[in-house]
């Protein structure tokens, strides 16, 4: 990706790991930007990586623009049969320019850089249906919190109050910013009981949080599931079509020239 200048931003499962919420991940998920130019670089770069297509749908930019994730496979020697998953919206996450404004840069050691999405922007791509992102997401926090919190910033503060899912940190951190945590509570309710030490209350009031999103997730992918049916049955219905033998008619037709 780097080598064909695609912009994209590493997400995912391989976000996590850098971030300190996972130890492995066996897919890469990229965020890309939506537009002509940057999806021919990505295709180049596809075509390197020998990528075959995964099902449905194909790689167009009026898949990234609704919401899809377009899906492959990589056959190059070397690449390990790697999944690469790519797209550009996701519920509740900023369009691609932000995320690419606000995105973490990694170096390694060996000059190896690494574009992130940002945490924050991690956690809230995370808010799914699915039962294996609420305790990554919890990880995620967790992780950033203890890495930060003898001297935080307020941005850290902040993102803290707002996306921590462990009662007792929220508490603590409730008690130590009291000023920031009222000013944050029209936008996280919960956050009253987190300032009145009501530890039961957070606990059920994040279970609700959580039962919400997941509900949410599900309204969204609801027209584009029934998108990506379509689109299944269409490929199907062409796949069959090719198959079907030609009839005796047009057989003896072709053979005689007419």
């Amino acid at each position: 990706m780097r080598a064909h200048y695609v912009r994209a931003l590493l997400m995912g499962g391989q976000a996590c790991v850098f971030y300190g919420g996972a130890e492995f991940s066996r897919d890469i998920d990229l965020a890309v930007l939506a537009e002509a130019g940057n999806l021919a670089r990505l295709r180049r770069a596809l075509l390197e990586l020998a990528a075959e297509p995964v099902a449905v749908p194909s790689l167009a930019l009026r898949h990234l623009r609704t919401g899809h994730a377009v899906h492959f496979r990589c056959m190059a020697p070397g690449a390990g049969r790697l999944r690469v998953d790519v797209m550009s919206r996701m519920r509740g996450v900023d369009g691609f320019p932000k995320l690419w404004k606000r995105r973490t840069v990694l170096k390694l050691p060996d000059g190896t850089r690494y574009d992130l999405v940002s945490l924050p922007d991690l956690v809230r791509a995370k808010k799914t249906q699915r039962d294996k992102d609420w305790p990554m997401i919890r990880r995620l926090v967790e992780a950033h919190f203890f890495r930060h919190r003898g001297s935080p910033n307020r941005a850290q503060v902040r993102f803290w109050l707002l996306e921590l899912r462990t009662p007792e940190l929220l508490l603590e951190v409730a008690q130590r910013f009291p000023g920031v945590c009222r000013r944050l509570c029209r936008q996280r309710p919960l956050l009253a009981q987190a300032a009145s030490k009501r530890l039961a209350g957070v606990a059920e009031a994040l279970r609700a949080e959580e039962a919400l999103e997941r509900l949410r997730d599900r309204d969204y992918w609801a027209p584009l599931k029934r998108e990506l049916e379509t689109m299944r049955h269409a490929r199907a219905r062409t796949a069959r079509s090719a198959r079907k033998p030609r009839s005796h008619a047009s057989g003896r037709a072709k053979a005689s020239g007419e």
